[in-house]
């Protein structure tokens, strides 16, 4: 009885521990001011969030269509025989992305007003 006891609270503790670092995650996330999309590593453009457009992304003979609207980000249209890029569903926040590997293209929210700094110690 004790040992079902003692895994009770091991798991309580550790839905716990799980909850709060979503939590702090969530509260501090920043929204990106821009998309960044790099096409086979190469920077292939940036664009801002806060302005509606549709990008046509030309790779290898192959195509993704990004748009951008209300402050998201979404690939609309792809030519992979997968489709997964079209499934991820729209971006907003900085550090989120949405890759085609098929196409090489991926598409990441950038300067959510993130300073120069990751973290300062003392």
């Amino acid at each position: 009885m004790k040992k079902r006891k003692n895994d009770i609270m091991l798991v309580a503790a550790i839905g716990f521990i799980a909850l709060l670092l979503w939590l702090i995650i969530y509260i501090t996330r920043s929204e990106g001011a821009f998309v960044r999309v790099t096409v086979d590593g190469g920077e292939y453009g940036t664009y801002p969030l806060d302005a509606d457009a549709e990008i046509f992304i030309r790779g290898d003979g192959a195509y993704n269509i990004l748009v951008i609207k209300d402050g998201e980000a979404a690939v609309l249209d792809a030519s992979c025989p997968d489709k997964l890029c079209m499934h991820q569903g729209k971006i907003r926040y900085d550090g989120q992305s949405i890759i085609c590997l098929p196409n090489k293209v991926v598409v990441e929210i950038v300067g959510g007003g993130q300073s120069e700094y990751d973290a300062v110690t003392r």
